[in-house]
C-alpha cells in the first residue's frame, strides 16, 4: 500500500510541470526506498519465523513437566520426575431372564438383575520405574478387593507383587470391560480363575510374551477367618502373537498347579447358565472329597482380521486325590465375531483390549460401533467317578458402543445340559433359554 501511495505521489508531481532531471532523480529514490522497505519486511519474516520456531521448543520443554491429558478420566503426568495418577472405575450392570425345565421350581430362575461390578480405584507411576494399582469392587454390596499391586518395569520385564490376576487363559485375563459376552466362558468360572495374591515376572518384547509368577490365596480368603487358607501354587503362560500384514495372530498356552494345603479337605467345580444375575447352578460336581491339589493346562489360538475376529481354547483341570482316583475336567469354547461398522477388535499384551470407536455417536456421520458375536461353550464335570454334568451353550450378542467408554449388550444362550445337577422330575438331560441385556460405562 505505501509503494502505491509513493507511485501516485510521483505521478502527480510529474503531471504538475516537474521538470525531467527532477522526475528521473525522484524514481531513483523511489525505487532505493522501495528495496530498503522490501529488507525491512524480509527482516520481520525471519523475526517472526524464528520467535514460532522458539515457542515450539519452549511448548515441548514445558510438555515434559506436570501435564493433565484425558485417557477417559483425567489423568495428572509428570514425565520428568516419573510420577503419574489416574482415577479409575467401571460400572456393569445386568438383568436378564432364564427360562426353568418343567419340573424344576427355583425362585432364582425367571427374571433376575444386579450391579454386576462397580469399582473405583487409582492406577499410576512411581520416581524409578515403579507403579501401583489399587481397586475395590462395591458391587456385592460389600467392599472387596480386585487389583492392589506395586510393579517394576525395566524395559521388556515387569515385576509385580501384590494381587493381580494369575496366568491362566486369554479369556480370563481379557479384562470384562472388552469381554465379547456378558460373562466369560464356562470354564474360567467353573475351575475358580481368580486374582490371587502373589509375586511374578513377565517379559514382553516383540511378538513374545513370557509370564510366571507364584500366587497364595486372594485378599478376601487370607483374611478370613482361621489359618486354613494357606494354598500356594505357580502359574506360567507363554505367548506367541505375530502379524501378517495389517492382521493380528494369537497362539499361547499357559500351565497351573496348586497346592491346597491346610484347605485340602475338598474342592467343587460348579457354573451359573452364562449369566451372573442367578445363583441358580445346573452343573455341579458337589464336594470333591480328597482333594490336596489342582493342575491346569491350557491352550489358546485368535485372530483379528480387520472387522472380524477368532477365537479359541481348552482347558483341562485335574484334580489330585488322597485315596480316590483323580478325576480329570475339560472346557473349551469357539468364538467368532464381526463389526458392521468396521472396528476390529483391540489387541495388546498378549490379551484382547479396547475397541476404538471410528465415528462415535453424535458426531458427524456416527453411530458408533456394532458388533456381533457368536460362541460355543462347552463344560464336562463327569470324571473319575463325579457326575456335575455336561454343558454345551450355543451363545449370541450384539454389542453396541456409542463411544469408546460406554457400552449396550443383548445377550442369548440356549444350553443344553446332559447329567445335569438338578433333577427335574428325575430327569436330568434338558436345556434352558437365557436372555440378557448389560450397560457399562467406565473410565
Amino acid at each position: 500500500m505505501r509503494n502505491r501511495t509513493i507511485l501516485l505521489a510521483a505521478t502527480a508531481l510529474g503531471a504538475v510541470g516537474v521538470p525531467a532531471a527532477a522526475r528521473a532523480q525522484s524514481a531513483e529514490d523511489q525505487a532505493a526506498r522501495i528495496q530498503a522497505l522490501e529488507a525491512q519486511i524480509q527482516q520481520l519474516q525471519q523475526a517472526v519465523s524464528d520467535l514460532k520456531a522458539e515457542q515450539a521448543k519452549q511448548a515441548a520443554v514445558e510438555s515434559d513437566g506436570p501435564s493433565v491429558t484425558w485417557k477417559g478420566a483425567p489423568q495428572f503426568l509428570d514425565k520428568e520426575a516419573g510420577w503419574s495418577f489416574k482415577p479409575r472405575g467401571r460400572l456393569m450392570y445386568d438383568f436378564a431372564t432364564v427360562s426353568s425345565p418343567d419340573g424344576i421350581s427355583n425362585p432364582g430362575l425367571g427374571f433376575s438383575n444386579e450391579i454386576r461390578r462397580a469399582r473405583l480405584g487409582v492406577e499410576g507411576t512411581i520416581p524409578g520405574d515403579f507403579g501401583y494399582k489399587f481397586e475395590l469392587d462395591f458391587a456385592a454390596g460389600e467392599v472387596e478387593f480386585t487389583d492392589a499391586y506395586l510393579s517394576y518395569a525395566s524395559g521388556p520385564v515387569e515385576f509385580i507383587v501384590g494381587q493381580h490376576n494369575n496366568f491362566q487363559s486369554l479369556d480370563e485375563l481379557t479384562s470384562s470391560l472388552h469381554s465379547s459376552f456378558i460373562e466369560r466362558a464356562a470354564f474360567t468360572d467353573a475351575f475358580g480363575f481368580e486374582r490371587r495374591v502373589g509375586v511374578s515376572a513377565q517379559y514382553a518384547k516383540g511378538p513374545l510374551v513370557v509370564q510366571g509368577g507364584i500366587f497364595t490365596d486372594s485378599i478376601t480368603d487370607l483374611n478370613a477367618a482361621g489359618d486354613d487358607n494357606n494354598s500356594y501354587g505357580f502359574d506360567t503362560r507363554l505367548v506367541f502373537s505375530p502379524t501378517m500384514g495389517s492382521n493380528q495372530l494369537h497362539f499361547g498356552g499357559s500351565y497351573h498347579w496348586r497346592d491346597l494345603n491346610d484347605a485340602a479337605t475338598s474342592v467343587r467345580y460348579r457354573q451359573r447358565p452364562a449369566v451372573h444375575t442367578t445363583d441358580v447352578r445346573f452343573i455341579d460336581t458337589g464336594n470333591i472329597l480328597g482333594a490336596e491339589k489342582e493342575t491346569g493346562y491350557g491352550l489358546e489360538a485368535a485372530g483379528i482380521f480387520g472387522p472380524f475376529h477368532v477365537a479359541s481354547e481348552a482347558y483341562w483341570q485335574r484334580v489330585g486325590r488322597s485315596g480316590f482316583s483323580d478325576p480329570t475336567f475339560f472346557g473349551a469354547y469357539v468364538e467368532a465375531g464381526y463389526f458392521f461398522t468396521g472396528e476390529s477388535r483391540g489387541y495388546k499384551g498378549g490379551k484382547f483390549d479396547r475397541v476404538k470407536v471410528k465415528k462415535p455417536f453424535g458426531t458427524e456421520g456416527g453411530y458408533g460401533a456394532l458388533g456381533v458375536n457368536l460362541r460355543w461353550d462347552h463344560l464336562d464335570l463327569n470324571d473319575a467317578g463325579i457326575i456335575g454334568g455336561t454343558q454345551n451353550a450355543y451363545q449370541a450378542s450384539l454389542n453396541w458402543k456409542p463411544v469408546d467408554y460406554l457400552m449396550l449388550g443383548l445377550n442369548y444362550a440356549h444350553i443344553l445340559y446332559d447329567d445335569a445337577a438338578l433333577s427335574a422330575d428325575g430327569d436330568r438331560d434338558y436345556s434352558i433359554d437365557m436372555a440378557g441385556v448389560r450397560a457399562q460405562v467406565d473410565f
